[in-house]
């Protein structure tokens, strides 16, 4: 990375501000990089090329990419057509059981006026 017109550096060495710094990844052109640092001091580096990226934007982005994660993982970890099942189904009554606690919810709300 190039921060400062002086020369391509480490991202480790670079100073990215908690916003966010454009910088110039050569042979590709301007990126916004962002660090991350885990409650254990692990240090992450995200890097996009939306140069008006803010920092909620990117964790909105950052949680899209858990969820991206997580369903390319399952045909790994989910060998047998009986577990796929196990899941699927598990999944579906933990989402069934949010949404009808949510409907409880707004139903109590709306009787206590």
């Amino acid at each position: 990375m190039n921060p400062d017109n002086t020369g391509n550096h480490p991202v480790s060495e670079v100073e990215i501000a908690t916003s966010g710094t454009v910088v110039h990844l050569k042979g590709y052109g301007f990126i916004k990089v962002f660090q991350v640092v885990a409650k254990d001091g692990d240090i992450q580096y995200w890097a996009t090329n939306d140069l008006g990226m803010s920092e909620p934007k990117r964790l909105k982005m950052a949680f899209a990419w858990t969820i991206e994660e997580y369903h390319r993982g399952l045909p790994a970890v989910l060998r047998s057509r009986a577990q796929r099942n196990h899941i699927g189904l598990a999944i579906r009554a933990f989402l069934r059981n949010k949404a009808l606690s949510a409907v409880d919810c707004a139903n109590s709300q709306i009787f206590q006026q």
